[in-house]
C-alpha cells in the first residue's frame, strides 16, 4: 500500500499522457503513432564475462524509428473497465563493427557489416477502476497483464546469435484525466513495476483536444524503460517516443 500511495502522489500533480479509460462511453478505440529514439539499449547474451556487452545505441544510432500502438477500452460496469493494448516494436539495422563481438557464444569479426535486430512487442490486458470522479478530474487504478515478446539477434556473413523470450509481466496501472479548459485535457498514464532482477515502466503524458463528444486527438510524449539482469541475458533499454493519437468513442 505504501508503494501504491507513492505512485498516486507522484502522478496526480503530473502534467501529461494517454491510454486512459473512457468516461461516459462503453467503448473507446485509440490509434497512436509516432517516432522512437533510444538513449540506452545494452545487451549481453549470456550474462557472463565471455560475452560482449553490446551498446545498440552506439551500433545502430539513436533513431528516429517508427512506432505505434492500438488500444481498445471497454467500460463494462459503472466505474470498472478493461483494455486491450497491442504495441509492436521491432527493428533491424546494420553497422560495421569496430571490434570483435561474442554474442550467444557466436564470434563476429571486426570491420565486417553486421545486422542487429531488436524486438520488444508488448501485448496487454488491463483491468481498471475509476476511484476518483469529479466534474473535471478523473483517475484510475488497476492491473495490467503484459505478454512480452522479445528478441535480440546479431547476424554476420551467415553466422547468427539470437535470444528470444516470451514471458508474462504483471504491472501496476494508474491514469489521470484533467480537463483544464473547455475540451482541453491533460492525460497521464502509468504502467510499471520493479523488483527482483528486472523492472518495466511505460509512462505517457499528453495534451488532448475533444474535436466532438466522441472524437479526439492528442499530442505528447511516451517513455519506456526497463530490462532484466539474469544469467541468460543482460538487457536494459530506455526508449523515448514523440506521439500523436486519435480516438473514437462508441
Amino acid at each position: 500500500m505504501k508503494i501504491l500511495s507513492l505512485f498516486i502522489l507522484i502522478l496526480l500533480p503530473s502534467v501529461a499522457a494517454a491510454q486512459n479509460p473512457p468516461v461516459g462511453s462503453p467503448f473507446k478505440v485509440e490509434l497512436e503513432g509516432g517516432v522512437l529514439f533510444q538513449t540506452r539499449n545494452e545487451v549481453q547474451i549470456p550474462n557472463e564475462a565471455t560475452a560482449t556487452r553490446i551498446d545498440l545505441v552506439d551500433q545502430v544510432g539513436v533513431g528516429p524509428l517508427p512506432a505505434g500502438r492500438l488500444t481498445l477500452h471497454w467500460n463494462f460496469h459503472g466505474r470498472h473497465g478493461a483494455a486491450v493494448v497491442l504495441a509492436p516494436l521491432e527493428f533491424t539495422r546494420s553497422a560495421v563493427i569496430e571490434e570483435p563481438v561474442r554474442f550467444d557464444r557466436v564470434d563476429f569479426a571486426a570491420s565486417e557489416k553486421t545486422d542487429f535486430t531488436f524486438k520488444f512487442n508488448s501485448w496487454r490486458l488491463n483491468y481498471n477502476y475509476r476511484f476518483l470522479e469529479r466534474n473535471k478530474l478523473h483517475a484510475w487504478v488497476g492491473f495490467t497483464a503484459k505478454i512480452r515478446d522479445a528478441k535480440v539477434a546479431v547476424e554476420q556473413d551467415g553466422r547468427k546469435g539470437e535470444l528470444t523470450n516470451l514471458g508474462f509481466v504483471p504491472l501496476l496501472f494508474l491514469a489521470l484525466d484533467w480537463e483544464f479548459a473547455d475540451r482541453f485535457h491533460v492525460l497521464v498514464d502509468f504502467n510499471g513495476l520493479a523488483g527482483g532482477p528486472g523492472r518495466a515502466f511505460d509512462v505517457s503524458a499528453k495534451i488532448a483536444y475533444d474535436l466532438t463528444d466522441d472524437l479526439g486527438i492528442s499530442l505528447g510524449y511516451r517513455t519506456i524503460e526497463g530490462g532484466a539482469d539474469v544469467a541468460s541475458v543482460y538487457n536494459f533499454a530506455w526508449l523515448h517516443y514523440g506521439v500523436i493519437s486519435v480516438w473514437y468513442r462508441f
